[in-house]
């Protein structure tokens, strides 16, 4: 997750929301990162989550990624899930909670739901204060409310 979260530390400083991934495969290595790029990249569908998905599956030549693990320093939204869900990677793992856009543990809770196609495991919570105080600080000073910029 230290990972993620230097990912999502590295969104922030490009004027992203700092959201961060890491896939690990399952020998341990990891073989891709991404942070959000929605703003660089003009493109609503560049999270994290789906960048990080597109690099692992562009490499593994498959779009399919069994035995993957997620490690997401936000919980994903529903579409960040059903791309996850499709990918068919075995485990999810993320941090802050997200009730306003979550699709895994809050809102519409993707995996739930008979339509999907793959059911991750999921651990929810890891270094979820960091995650949160990250997407604090980002967000405060954005409203001009002070707040320490994202280290």
């Amino acid at each position: 997750m230290d990972s993620a979260l230097a990912e999502a530390r590295a969104a922030a400083l490009r004027g992203e929301v700092p959201v961060g991934a890491v896939l690990v495969a399952p020998d341990g290595r990891v073989v891709a990162r991404a942070g959000n790029r929605t703003r660089e990249l003009s493109d609503p569908t560049a999270h994290a989550e789906v960048l990080a998905i597109r690099d692992a599956c562009a490499a593994a030549g498959s779009e399919r990624l069994p035995g993957h693990v997620l490690y997401v320093t936000l919980e994903p939204c529903p579409f960040c899930a059903a791309v996850i869900s499709a990918a068919r990677i075995a485990r999810l793992v993320y941090g802050a909670a997200d009730p306003k856009s979550g699709g895994v543990g809050q809102g519409p809770r993707i995996f739930s739901h008979a339509q999907a196609h793959h059911v991750p495991e999921v651990i929810d919570g890891i270094a979820a204060r960091e995650a949160e105080d990250l997407l604090k600080a980002f967000f405060a000073a954005r409203r001009g409310g002070g707040g320490a910029a994202p280290s």
